[in-house]
């Protein structure tokens, strides 16, 4: 699909920082394609990374007079970032445009396509879109290219599958801001009771197709006028008595159902789902004389109708304790349920700490004064700051001399801000080689060290195995951060030997990274899996500025999902435990 264009503007719109971000990486992927340097592409990508995680508006700074320093950005840069800030375009990047076709960017979304791959692609085979891959690679095409193989072809198209299906799905995390929006929108509506998401974002899947809301009301009508006739509404697809579907304008679809307040318990069981869940309960019915429906119970003989207002009064009329909606997907939730052995499920109110942050001495935005303030204000005792170590260059990583500086200034953020605490650690990167960035000394200095793979992708899945159990089994590594490198909707996930890999976690006392940001990783089935064998879990954050502390959140929504409770994790002990315990 084309790709949008940098547009004149004339009027006082200001480009957003996504948007500057966006050309920006997208300069760095034309470098390449056209065969650069790579300093030059990383040079466009490292600012890019810093105006999209910077607080204000970039480009109304810029129009202010009052640019900001971002890092990486020198004069060359700078003077780019201000012509596209005040003219909303910018002439070097269409002139690179200019050079490539459109869909050479688009093929570069592949997984295990990278810019050497497109340019030979498009020289021997005049390849120059999706469309034009998928043919090839259907056709047989691509193996008679050096280099390449039929497996090669079957990946390409698994890899354009996966960047259609994505397309389709929206993160949670946006997902979130979509559902806070119109529930604030809908709340004080006349006669509305209660009002929740339901469906797939209620039981805090990582992806969201349709948003569902269920509505307790009065007057469904009035509920229904209002949500249709919101200013976002693109479209309204039906408009009935009980159900509103519509379409947000660049959103998605959002399916609104509403029902008596008396009722409100069987509708949210219903409409929370999962399907498997849902058929389980029903078939629990009739063994009781009972038809289950949003409706509520009917009584199969007499046909009367019996009414829940609350969820565990539908749980409890079928023997059940109440059920939380992240494990509702038919995974053994009923047996468990019907045993008694239902996990105590970790909460946000369990958490004490996060182990995963950064600030501006790398590749963050605010200070380390400034995220202990923030954290402190969410209730945390503690954070453990995680700036770079030197490998992953983009970041800024620090020296052995930066660390000792660093090391000083967190005492005197700990002394002005005590009894909160910030601990003193750092990600370190697992080079290709399988070896750690900094010698064993310095690690020992530091109070956590978590490690993670971000370079070398490419590589085998023994070979990149080998490395996460090189960081895994060393003595003074204490997390695997986001241990599977996948960025949900943009980066695929390493194939790496998990039952391996969690094997060695258990024996050695490395705990494993559920990660908050936009990355949730692990996943769920594969945070669960390591609980099972004993392996410790950590949740995280993965901050870069005080906004996204929060993420944490939805760590706790994943480690709820993979059935673990607070005494799994690092994070739900104080900060001398959690010392005593990586020690």
């Amino acid at each position: 699909m084309p790709r949008p264009r940098s547009v004149s503007r004339t009027d006082d719109t200001v480009i957003s920082n996504s948007e500057l971000a966006r050309i920006f990486n997208e300069i760095g992927d034309m470098l390449e394609i056209l065969g650069e340097v790579v300093y030059k592409a990383v040079a466009y990508r490292r600012v890019a990374d810093a105006v999209e995680r910077y607080p204000d508006d970039v480009a109304a700074l810029y129009r202010r007079g009052d640019p900001p320093k971002l890092p990486g950005a020198g004069a060359a840069l700078t003077a780019k970032l201000a012509e596209l800030a005040e003219t909303g375009r910018l002439e070097y990047h269409e002139r690179l445009r200019a050079q490539v076709p459109d869909g050479l960017l688009d093929i570069l979304r592949v997984p295990g396509v990278g810019p050497k791959t497109v340019r030979l692609l498009n020289a021997e085979l005049g390849i120059d879109s999706l469309d034009a891959l998928r043919a090839a690679a259907e056709g047989g095409q691509l193996r008679a290219v050096k280099g390449l193989s039929e497996r090669t072809e079957q990946n390409v198209l698994e890899g354009i599958g996966r960047i259609e299906r994505r397309s389709t799905r929206l993160l949670v995390h946006d997902a979130d801001a979509l559902v806070a929006s119109l529930v604030e929108a809908l709340r004080e509506v006349r006669g509305v009771r209660r009002i929740e998401p339901a469906g797939s974002l209620r039981r805090r899947r990582t992806t969201i197709g349709d948003l569902d809301l269920l509505a307790a009301v009065d007057d469904p009508a009035a509920v229904i006028a209002a949500l249709d006739g919101l200013s976002d509404v693109e479209r309204v697809l039906s408009a009935g008595t009980d159900k509103s579907s519509i379409i947000l304008r660049d959103g998605p679809q959002v399916d609104l159902m509403v029902c008596p307040p008396a009722a409100w318990g069987t509708h949210l069981v219903h409409f929370t789902g999962s399907r498997d869940h849902n058929i389980a309960l029903r078939g629990m019915a009739l063994d009781r004389g009972w038809s289950l429906s949003e409706k509520g119970f009917k009584v199969i003989e007499t046909g009367e109708l019996l009414l829940d207002p609350e969820e565990a009064d539908v749980y409890g009329r079928l023997g059940l304790p109440w059920i939380p909606p992240e494990i509702r997907e038919g995974d053994g939730e009923i047996t468990a349920a019907l045993a008694g052995k239902l996990p105590s499920l970790v909460t946000a109110d369990d958490v004490r700490g996060d182990t995963h942050t950064h600030s501006n001495w790398t590749d963050g935005v605010d200070s380390i004064e400034t995220m202990a303030r923030a954290a402190r204000d969410l209730g945390h005792e503690y954070i453990v700051l995680t700036d770079h170590s030197p490998s992953l260059g983009i970041a800024r990583g620090l020296t052995p001399e930066r660390v000792a500086e660093q090391r000083d200034e967190i005492a005197r953020v700990n002394a002005e801000l005590a009894p909160f605490r910030v601990l003193h650690g750092t990600e370190l990167e697992i080079r290709a080689d399988a070896t750690l960035d900094y010698p064993d000394e310095l690690l020992a200095r530091f109070d956590v060290v978590i490690a993670s793979i971000h370079t070398g992708r490419g590589q085998s899945p023994e070979q990149l195995t080998r490395r996460a159990l090189a960081a895994i089994e060393h003595p003074h590594v204490d997390i695997l951060a986001h241990p599977s490198g996948r960025i949900v909707n943009r980066r695929d996930p390493l194939p790496l030997d998990w039952p391996r890999l969690f094997e060695s976690a258990a024996i050695h006392g490395t705990a494993l990274e559920i990660n908050g940001s936009p990355r949730l990783d692990l996943d769920d089935s594969l945070a669960r899996a390591a609980g099972r064998t004993g392996a410790r879990l950590t949740l995280a954050s993965d901050a870069h500025r005080t906004e996204e502390l929060a993420q944490q959140r939805h760590a706790v929504d994943l480690a709820r999902r993979a059935w673990l409770e607070a005494d799994q994790l690092l994070t739900t002990r104080s900060a001398d435990a959690l010392l005593e315990l990586v020690r």
